[in-house]
C-alpha cells in the first residue's frame, strides 16, 4: 500500500486548501437548504441551536476526519486502514472509507441533477430575468423542467462537464485554480446581494427573523433539524475532507484550519438567509416555503423587485458557483481512489468516474418523470437514493469516524497531528469526540431510519 505522501498531489498553499475545503463545505446545503430549513423551524431559535451543533459536533468530526486523512495520506479506505494498522486496530476499519466513497457517489447522482436546475435557472435569469413571472407560472415552469427528461439531462450533464473539466486538469491546474477564483467570487456576490437588500428593504425584518430567537418554537424536531443541517452542511463523512486532508502539508494546523472552514461555512449560510429572506418578506412570501423556496418562490420576487434582472443573474450565478465547488469535493475522492487502486491516470480516472455518475444521473432525471411511478419501500427513485445516502450512510459514516478517532487512535498520534499546545483545548476536543459526538450522531441516525 503506497501512501499519497510520496510523489502524490499536495496543496501548493494553505490558502488553496482552505478555499477547496470551504468550497466543498459551502454548497447548495448552505444557500438552498439552509434558508428553507431555517424557515420551516422558526428562524432565530433554529439558528441558535444550529450554531451550538456546529461548535459541539461539527468541529470535532471535521478535525478528526482531517487528522485521519493527513495521517494516512491516502483516499479514505487507504487512510482508515493505514492508521488502524499503525494503532494496532483491525484493518477492516477501511470499510468506513468505502462507506464514505459510496456516500459521495450516491450524493453526486442526485446532487448533479439539482445543480442542473441551478444552471437552467441561471440561463432563464440571463435571458429573461423572470419578467412577468407570477406564482402560477413559476410553479408551472419548475414542473415543466422536471417533466422534461431531455432538459433535465442537458443541464445535469452540463454541471457534470464543468466539474469533470476541473477535476481532469488536476489538483494545481484544476481544483486550486478554480477554487481560488470561484470562492472569492462567491463571497463577493453574496456581499453585493446583501448590500442590495439593505438599500431596497426587507433587511431589518430578515435580520430580526434570523437572529432574534423565539424559544417557543424549540422542540425535539428543531434540535434534530439543526443537528442534521450542521452535519450535512459541513461536508463530513463524504470522503472529501479526508481526501483533502491527505494532501495537507504537516506544517498546516488542522485545528486552526477546521475553525476557519466552519466559520466561513456558517457565515455563508447566515449570509444566504440575509440574501433570500429580505426578498421573501418584501414580497409577502412564505419563509417556510420548503425546497421550492429558491426555484418557485424567489423567481416571483425577482420579477417584481427593482433591478430584478441583474439580481436574479447574480443570485443564480452565486448558486452555480456553490454547486460546482461542492461537486468538485465529492468527485475528487472518487477519482483519486481510482488512480490509487487501479493505477489509472487522472485523465482516465476522471473520465470513468464522471461517466459512471452521468449514467446513474440519467436514472435520477427519469425519476422525476418517466420513472416517477416506480416505488421502492414507499419511496421514489430519488427519495430512496437520498434516504440511503443522507439518512443512513452519512450519519453512520460520521459516527464511525468519531468512534475510530476517539477510541482507537492513540492520544499521542492525535496530539502530534493536531499539534494543539493548549491542553485544555485538546481535552475539550478529545472528550467531545469520545463522549458527545457519538451519541448525538447516533440519535440522528436512529431517528433518520425510523
Amino acid at each position: 500500500m503506497t501512501s499519497l505522501a510520496v510523489g502524490s498531489p499536495a496543496w501548493t498553499s494553505r490558502f488553496a486548501f482552505l478555499m477547496a475545503s470551504i468550497g466543498f463545505a459551502v454548497g447548495l446545503g448552505n444557500i438552498w437548504r439552509f434558508p428553507y430549513v431555517t424557515g420551516e423551524n422558526g428562524g432565530g431559535a433554529f439558528i441558535l441551536i444550529y450554531l451550538l451543533c456546529v461548535v459541539l459536533i461539527g468541529i470535532p468530526i471535521l478535525m478528526a476526519e482531517l487528522t485521519i486523512g493527513r495521517r494516512g495520506g491516502m483516499t479514505p479506505p487507504g487512510s482508515m486502514q493505514k492508521v488502524a494498522v499503525e494503532e494496532g486496530a483491525s484493518r477492516h476499519w477501511r470499510s468506513v472509507g468505502w462507506m464514505n466513497l459510496l456516500t459521495a457517489f450516491l450524493i453526486m447522482v442526485t446532487y448533479s441533477v439539482v445543480a442542473g436546475w441551478v444552471f437552467y435557472y441561471l440561463y432563464v435569469a440571463l435571458t429573461s430575468g423572470f419578467a412577468g413571472v407570477d406564482p402560477i407560472s413559476a410553479n408551472q415552469a419548475f414542473d415543466d423542467l422536471l417533466e422534461s427528461p431531455i432538459d433535465l439531462l442537458f443541464w445535469t450533464y452540463l454541471s457534470l462537464a464543468i466539474t469533470g473539466t476541473i477535476i481532469y486538469a488536476g489538483i494545481e491546474k484544476g481544483i486550486e485554480r478554480a477554487v481560488t477564483i470561484l470562492m472569492p467570487l462567491l463571497f463577493l456576490l453574496m456581499l453585493i446581494l446583501v448590500g442590495y437588500n439593505i438599500i431596497n428593504g426587507g433587511f431589518v425584518e430578515a435580520a430580526a427573523y434570523l437572529f432574534i430567537p423565539d424559544f417557543s418554537k424549540i422542540d425535539g424536531s428543531v434540535f434534530l433539524a439543526a443537528l442534521g443541517q450542521a452535519f450535512f452542511s459541513i461536508g463530513v463523512a463524504m470522503a472529501g475532507m479526508m481526501t483533502f486532508g491527505a494532501y495537507l502539508p504537516k506544517d498546516v494546523s488542522i485545528t486552526k484550519s477546521a475553525f476557519q472552514i466552519i466559520i466561513a461555512d456558517t457565515a455563508i449560510a447566515l449570509l444566504a438567509g440575509l440574501v433570500i429572506f429580505p426578498a421573501v418578506f418584501v414580497n409577502g412570501l412564505d419563509p417556510a416555503g420548503g425546497p421550492g423556496l429558491i426555484f418557485q418562490t424567489l423567481p416571483v420576487a425577482f420579477a417584481d423587485m427593482p433591478g430584478g434582472h441583474l439580481v436574479s443573474v447574480t443570485f443564480f450565478l452565486l448558486l452555480a458557483v456553490a454547486a460546482i465547488t461542492s461537486m468538485v469535493g465529492l468527485v475528487e475522492p472518487l477519482v483519486r481512489w481510482l488512480e490509487e487502486k487501479a493505477g489509472y491516470s487522472r485523465h482516465v480516472s476522471a473520465t470513468l468516474i464522471i461517466s459512471a455518475i452521468g449514467a446513474l444521473s440519467l436514472i435520477s432525471c427519469l425519476g422525476y418523470n418517466l420513472l416517477s411511478h416506480l416505488s421502492v419501500f414507499n419511496r421514489d427513485i430519488n427519495g430512496l437514493t437520498d434516504y440511503v445516502s443522507n439518512q443512513i450512510l452519512l450519519p453512520l459514516g460520521g459516527l464511525m469516524i468519531a468512534v475510530f478517532a476517539g477510541w482507537f487512535v492513540s492520544r499521542t498520534t492525535l496530539i502530534k497531528e493536531l499539534n494543539i499546545r493548549d491542553n485544555v483545548i485538546f481535552k475539550s476536543w478529545f472528550l467531545s469526540i469520545r463522549y458527545l459526538v457519538p451519541p448525538a450522531v447516533l440519535i440522528v441516525f436512529i431517528l433518520g431510519i425510523t
